[in-house]
C-alpha cells in the first residue's frame, strides 16, 4: 500500500512538473537582437555554398579555372545578387557599408590581414560565426569559423552591400 501511494505521489509530481510553464527568458537588449537577413544576402550564401570544394587559383575568377578570394566574391555577387564587385580584397573593402562584427548578416563580407597587408583576404559571412572563402592554403573553397584563433587574430572589418 505504501509503495502504491509513493508511486502515485511521484506520478502526480511528474505530471505537475510537465504541466508547469518554464520561467520566461530574460528580455534581450536591443543590441543583442539578431538582425534579419536580407533576401539577396540569403541568395549569396546559397550560391556560395554551391562552390564548396572548388579549387583555388591565384587571380581565378570562375569555378572552372579556379577561384581566389576576391574572384570568388566577385563571381558570387555577380551571379547571385546581380552586383558588380571587382578588384582585389582591399579594393572591395573600400566599398560597401561598414558593419560591426556583432551586426553581421548572411551575405556580408568579412576581411582579414593574412599577408601582413591590410584587407588581403575576403570571405562571405554565412551565419553562426562562420564564413566561406577561397584560401590559398589547402587549395579549396571551404567554411571556417570567425572565432578560430587564426582568423580571430587577423579579422579587420566587415562590409555589407545590402539594405
Amino acid at each position: 500500500m505504501r509503495v502504491h501511494l509513493l508511486i502515485t505521489g511521484l506520478f502526480s509530481l511528474l505530471l505537475a512538473a510537465c504541466a508547469s510553464k518554464p520561467p520566461p527568458a530574460p528580455p534581450q537588449q536591443p543590441s543583442e537582437l539578431p538582425q534579419a537577413s536580407s533576401p539577396k544576402g540569403n541568395d549569396v550564401v546559397l550560391f556560395a555554398l554551391s562552390l564548396l570544394d572548388t579549387g583555388y587559383r591565384f587571380g581565378g575568377k570562375n569555378p572552372e579555372a579556379g577561384l581566389d578570394c576576391s574572384g570568388m566574391v566577385s563571381y558570387i555577387y555577380g551571379r547571385a545578387a546581380g552586383l558588380r564587385i571587382s578588384g582585389s580584397a582591399a579594393d572591395i573593402a573600400r566599398r560597401g557599408r561598414p558593419v560591426e562584427r556583432a551586426g553581421l548578416r548572411p551575405g556580408d563580407l568579412v576581411f582579414f590581414n593574412t599577408r601582413n597587408a591590410a584587407f588581403s583576404h575576403v570571405g562571405v559571412y554565412i551565419g553562426d560565426d562562420r564564413f566561406i572563402h577561397a584560401p590559398s592554403s589547402n587549395g579549396r573553397v571551404r567554411i571556417d569559423q570567425l572565432g578560430a584563433r587564426y582568423f580571430a587574430q587577423r579579422f579587420e572589418t566587415a562590409r555589407s552591400y545590402f539594405e
